[in-house]
């Protein structure tokens, strides 16, 4: 069997196709003979006959130096069928070396790079699209291992600075470094080596199967070593029983995470993720959501633009709200706090009689309104010292206390309340 055939059998239909550049122009030149047979003899029988030929000598020739090239989905796993939909059964020694697999790409020791303070370092960027400014005079910088949002309305030029950190697009002002080189058309070659960008479209090809679209960007990438490489990416994403799979027959979610798997190909440093979990079930943004606290756990550097505040909230260390200009930078907690003032909900069986009363003379308790019939909300100073006693002063009031706790803001309130303007609309 030849490593490398010249002609190699199709997985859909029957026969063969020309694999390598030898068969190519064996196939061209029998294309020509019979090119020149119909052109110069007449008769039709002769035509037949010698057409029957050709076709004779063509199938005996790829027959001949064909052979079963072997794909990276069979040598991930040699029993997997071309099409599978469930996983197929397996020998104890390929359970194994599966774990195996998947304990070594889970447990990678955190990386820590010395090519500078940060993973990502903005400084004035601008872009402008003719008259149309889509990102205007933005600065932040993000730490390596961080896990940065960056949240905005549509047209708010979220993409627009993923494009333009990762070299796909020239900036018009401003400077930046990103995974610790300096932003450069000169540059832009190193810079992506270091980096990866998973966009909101998968962009797989439906008819390769998972492992050949790995293996195809893999080649992209100028890759060593791509078996093991891909093995790594499968065994991140807990795909490695769907390699033989054709990506037309996953679902989005499955869709998504073979799009992560092959943005760790080149073991990024920096992973840029738009919107990763756009369009997904709840089921399929969990199995998004755990890959990235894992990648976040190996030291890799995520910059993630959503949609989605809770999900920003939940998983992100530091998030930034951009509506075109940059509105603020900080942890989730730190906005609620430089936003809004503490407060104690309190609610109450029935309406106390005179409230002004009761929380005027509570120390730390700076205002009051009601919320509902029986219901108020406290401005105090501190919610931890002013809970208890509001409670007391309403007990000795005479009042029946469904509940009292702290009224905490989210990032949604925060969003909410820094971006006040559909961009997309008042553009023209």
């Amino acid at each position: 069997m030849r490593s490398q055939p010249w002609f190699v059998r199709r997985r859909h239909g029957v026969g063969y196709r020309p694999l390598a550049w030898q068969g190519w122009v064996i196939a061209g030149v029998l294309v020509a003979a019979a090119v020149v047979v119909a052109a110069v003899v007449h008769a039709s029988t002769a035509r037949i006959v010698i057409a029957l030929v050709l076709l004779v000598v063509y199938s005996a020739v790829d027959w001949r130096l064909s052979g079963e090239r072997q794909d990276m989905a069979d040598a991930i796993d040699e029993d997997a069928p071309a099409i599978a939909r469930e996983p197929a059964e397996r020998s104890p020694e390929q359970v194994a070396a599966i774990a195996r697999l998947r304990a070594g790409a889970s447990t990678v020791p955190l990386r820590r790079d010395a090519d500078g303070d940060d993973a990502i370092t903005v400084e004035g960027l601008t872009k402008r699209f003719g008259e149309r400014t889509a990102l205007g005079d933005v600065s932040f910088s993000v730490g390596w291992g961080e896990v940065f949002g960056f949240l905005g309305p549509n047209g708010a030029g979220k993409t627009t600075t993923v494009r333009t950190l990762g070299t796909l697009i020239a900036p018009s002002a401003g400077s930046a470094v990103v995974a610790g080189i300096s932003l450069s058309p000169e540059n832009a070659v190193a810079i992506r080596s270091r980096i990866a960008i998973m966009p909101e479209a998968p962009g797989l090809y439906p008819r390769l199967t998972v492992a050949e679209n790995l293996e195809f960007f893999a080649g992209l990438y100028g890759l060593a070593d791509i078996r093991t490489r891909i093995e790594q990416a499968l065994a991140t994403v807990n795909l490695l029983e769907r390699a033989g799979d054709p990506c037309a027959s996953l679902s989005k979610g499955l869709k998504q995470r073979v799009a992560i798997a092959r943005a760790l190909l080149s073991d990024p440093r920096v992973l840029f993720l738009d919107e990763p979990t756009s369009g997904l079930d709840p089921v399929a943004s969990r199995e998004v959501h755990e890959l990235i606290a894992a990648l976040r756990e190996r030291g890799v550097t995520i910059f993630l633009t959503t949609h989605r505040l809770e999900e920003a909230e939940r998983m992100c260390d530091r998030v930034a709200i951009l509506n075109t200009t940059l509105r603020t930078v900080g942890r989730p907690d730190e906005l609620r706090e430089r936003l809004f003032a503490q407060s104690l909900a309190v609610t109450t069986v029935a309406p106390l009689d005179d409230p002004e009363r009761v929380f005027a003379a509570v120390p730390g308790v700076d205002s009051w309104h009601p919320d509902g019939t029986s219901g108020y909300e406290l401005t105090v100073s501190d919610a931890r010292l002013a809970a208890p006693a509001v409670t007391r002063a309403l007990v000795s009031a005479g009042a029946d206390v469904l509940s009292i706790g702290e009224r905490r803001h989210s990032l949604e309130d925060v969003y909410l309340e820094l971006i006040d303007e559909d961009v997309e609309a008042r553009r023209p």
